[in-house]
């Protein structure tokens, strides 16, 4: 029988090389990441094996509930072999152990574990051959599972993700319209820049913008300059700039060059009627700018994403754009170089977040033009600490997230 030691305040360095070498690897399991959730209190929690060995980990968040009362949270979490039952027990009944003195209603955790990979648009497999022995060792300790929900709301994170595998060439994998929409952003001479701290205002504009046009309320600058001081070295922000004006000098040159070329006598009919057609094409583009010229001097942010690597997946954050410069395809461009630069610097996963389960919505329909994979994972459990209080402190979580929904 081996011997188990489970300690609560694991060394950073040691800590951070497990997740990042395990297969359950997650952002939200970083070290790093109890600094982020600044009104949580947390706990760096492990287990180590008779020969001194780390075999789990779990970030523990602490969040104070009404009447006195906490909840335990590992967001993706704990890190660990699943089908390991001794470990799985272990770990879980020291911790509850540790909850009961923090007068801890309920443990939530929703471990980073894939039960579908599958390309977009591809018939839905059947789930991995281990996920149900997974799910009954988990229910076996206790846990109470959620239940394979189809909605981002109804999990504290989602349960479907859409991301990119490691590719050689971008333009090679996504869809020919998506190709297009990227070479209309470099037609009208958009360009994305990777900055540092110092294009964090920009950034928080462009997300504001985004803000007030879907009607939901995101992060602000402080925030963002948060993720990037806590993660120096893995957080990337790119940004979209253009100077529309560089587009209006072109197309008037267009324009120009074909009512020349008309003009020519020695000009063919064919040709003429091509350069016919330009000219009225550039012209209704150029009529379009009017209004962005009038608003825009000078070189404008026009979209961004901020992205974070952690282990060897980088997780697209935050992303936003300009409404007014939406036929510029910014966001495609964007999106391409931060897949790009990833790949190239030894990520070899790129996920774009979470969407709805029904793979309908709106963010669904958006990601599809990256021809994603679909991540599908087990879910949220809860392991219930004080029983006769479990379905009372269901209710005063879910109060408290709703008046925390922006933290």
């Amino acid at each position: 029988m081996r011997v188990y030691h489970f300690e609560v305040n694991i060394d950073k360095k040691e800590f951070n090389e497990f997740v990042q070498n395990h297969p359950y690897c997650n952002l939200l399991q970083s070290y790093q990441w109890a600094d982020v959730k600044k009104n949580w209190d947390h706990m760096h929690t492990g287990v180590y094996d008779e020969n001194h060995q780390l075999v789990a980990t779990g970030l523990v968040l602490i969040k104070r509930l009404p009447l006195g009362f906490t909840m335990f949270y590992l967001p993706r979490g704990p890190i660990m072999d699943y089908k390991n039952k001794p470990l799985l027990k272990y770990y879980f009944s020291e911790l509850k152990r540790i909850a009961k003195k923090r007068h801890c209603l309920f443990i939530k955790f929703d471990p980073e574990i894939h039960i579908r990979d599958y390309l977009y648009g591809e018939e839905m497999p059947e789930m991995k051959s281990d996920s149900l022995e997974i799910l009954k060792n988990i229910e076996n300790i206790g846990a109470v599972h959620h239940g394979f929900t189809t909605y981002i709301a109804e999990t504290a994170q989602a349960r479907f993700h859409m991301g990119v595998m490691k590719c050689e060439n971008m333009d090679q994998h996504v869809p020919r319209s998506t190709l297009r929409s990227k070479n209309v952003a470099l037609r009208k001479h958009v360009h994305v820049e990777l900055v540092g701290q110092e294009g964090l205002d920009d950034f928080a504009k462009i997300m504001h913008m985004t803000e007030e046009r879907k009607s939901v309320q995101l992060r602000n600058e402080d925030y963002f300059k948060l993720l990037m001081e806590t993660y120096p070295d893995q957080t990337y922000l790119f940004l979209a700039k253009v100077d529309p004006e560089d587009r209006k000098k072109e197309l008037e040159a267009i324009i120009k060059e074909n009512e020349l070329k008309i003009a020519d006598e020695t000009t063919g009919n064919k040709a003429r009627k091509k350069a016919t057609q330009e000219i009225k094409q550039a012209e209704t583009e150029l009529e379009s700018l009017q209004s962005i010229l009038q608003k825009y001097q000078g070189e404008q942010v026009i979209a961004g994403g901020l992205m974070l690597g952690f282990g060897k997946t980088v997780e697209m954050l935050y992303a936003g754009m300009n409404e007014d410069f939406r036929t510029f395809r910014p966001q495609y461009l964007t999106y391409m170089t931060q897949f790009t630069y990833a790949f190239e610097h030894g990520y070899e996963y790129v996920t774009m977040g979470g969407v709805e389960g029904t793979l309908k919505d709106g963010l669904s329909v958006y990601k599809s033009n990256f021809n994603p994979m679909v991540n599908e994972f087990i879910g949220e459990f809860d392991l219930p600490v004080n029983k006769m209080l479990f379905k009372l402190s269901e209710k005063a979580y879910e109060m408290k997230k709703k008046r925390n929904s922006s933290e």
